[in-house]
């Protein structure tokens, strides 16, 4: 690992911690010839599959794609941050564990909505509506029948 500080090569570990959620290593390291301390950050490199659109188009996966349209539905929502995150990494995990090199949009989607509604019904609601594209109120109403049910 090339020290940060004078540029030096050869650094030595001092000290290793894995994170709670066990996805992340932290380490200390020491450069062999400034004595400086710093630390780095070790996770593992994992390939999304690639989103199928509607129209055919292929489009990589982008967490903050995903992260912004949560955040959207749960706008001025009582949902914090780690709710949000926590969903993000299970729908992550599900995209994972397919094993596909590729996942229809549709998926994705219901991934989404499935974890909204674990969340917040008035989000579910609102990124559905969107979603599925109503076209008039009697769509809209039975979405809301089937969240009281």
């Amino acid at each position: 690992m090339k020290c940060p500080f004078c540029g030096h090569l050869e650094t030595q570990v001092v000290e290793t911690r894995v994170s709670e959620d066990a996805g992340l290593i932290r380490r200390r390291r020491q450069c062999s010839h400034c004595d400086k301390r710093f630390t780095t950050y070790e996770r593992p490199d994992v390939s999304f599959p690639a989103v199928v659109k509607k129209d055919g188009r292929r489009v990589d996966y982008v967490a903050a794609k995903l992260r912004a349209s949560l955040g959207l539905a749960l706008r001025k929502r009582p949902v914090d941050t780690a709710q949000v995150d926590a969903a993000v990494e299970r729908i992550e995990e599900e995209l994972l564990s397919l094993g596909l090199r590729e996942v229809p949009a549709a998926r994705l989607g219901e991934m989404v909505m499935r974890e909204l509604k674990k969340l917040d019904k008035v989000a579910y609601i609102r990124f559905a509506s969107v979603y599925r594209s109503f076209e008039d109120i009697d769509e809209f109403r039975a979405l809301v029948d089937e969240v009281r049910r």
